[in-house]
């Protein structure tokens, strides 16, 4: 079950991630500010997608509540498989065959992941100390990239701020796991637990760099490179965190790595593909803001 509300999500996700992305390439790529977020919320195409994210969020983290991060997470990476027909209808990109064979490469890269996976499950938290390491390496590292992708090319910038966004998320997972695992003691331990805000301040950093860097226009690449370091930060998180593993044995251990690097390779293959960018004088106006 929770494999299949992994998808759910990731599909959802998709939705969210085109939608979002037709109403924030339109301003400047450079305006990253606070009025890059007004002028989103005003947008009924962007808000549309938003509700499109919410959803995909409830999926996961029920998901995440009942099954392992290690599992949950790299099926996400399915979002970029489902943003690609999204895309060809919403905004009329020409998808071209490149783009299709990673989209091949990265569903045979998680089916093999899946059958190889262990079903064992680790724990539900971890000490104060593991968090404000982990978070501080996570939220240190998103920094970096940030100040690094300024003054960037579309494409660059694109993928800089995606992997910081992919980082950030990938942290928001695990302090989802373990939110979500207080429900069962009654909701007073949920509103209780600092997990609950630390993910509502990590979910809107991530968010917004990954509105920055959608607003780019370099689809496949935002795409891609916040798709391939949520399960890629999202692993370790998992295993530093909460003691889960993929594999037990260097036999299991090495499939389930090669399963990986074949889904990697795929969003290498949409990420350099160069058909994210709708056909010339096709591009969508902005929609009409309310009133």
């Amino acid at each position: 079950m929770d494999i299949v509300l992994a998808l759910v999500a990731a599909f959802l996700f998709a939705l969210g991630l085109v939608l979002q992305e037709r109403a924030a390439s339109e301003g400047s790529a450079d305006d990253v500010g606070a009025g890059f977020l007004v002028r989103l919320v005003r947008e009924p195409v962007w808000l549309l997608g938003f509700a499109a994210q919410g959803l995909g969020f409830a999926a996961q983290a029920t998901a995440l509540a009942i099954g392992r991060m290690v599992i949950v997470q790299p099926m996400l990476v399915a979002t970029i498989v489902f943003a690609l027909p999204i895309a060809r209808v919403v905004t009329k990109r020409q998808i071209r065959r490149v783009e299709w064979i990673g989209a091949l490469v990265v569903t045979g890269g998680l089916a093999a992941l899946l059958v190889v996976s262990k079903t064992d499950e680790g724990s539900d938290d971890a000490s104060l100390g593991v968090w404000l390491t982990v978070g501080g390496a996570c939220i240190g590292i998103a920094l970096v990239l940030f100040l690094l992708a300024r003054g960037r090319s579309p494409a660059l910038r694109a993928g800089l701020l995606g992997t910081a966004s992919g980082i950030l998320f990938g942290f928001a997972a695990a302090l989802t796991k373990t939110a979500m695992s207080r429900f069962d003691e009654g909701i007073l331990e949920v509103v209780s637990a600092w997990q609950l805000y630390a993910l509502v301040v990590v979910s809107i950093a991530a968010f917004w760099l990954q509105q920055a860097a959608l607003q780019t226009g370099a689809l496949s690449a935002a795409v891609a490179s916040g798709m391939a370091f949520d399960p890629l930060s999202s692993i370790p998180l998992g295993i530093i965190i909460f003691s889960e593993q993929l594999q037990e044995g260097a036999f299991g251990i090495t499939v389930s790595l090669l399963a990986l690097a074949i889904t990697l390779l795929g969003l290498v293959l949409l990420a350099r593909a160069k058909g994210a960018e709708p056909p010339v004088g096709t591009r969508l106006a902005p929609a009409p803001a309310p009133g």
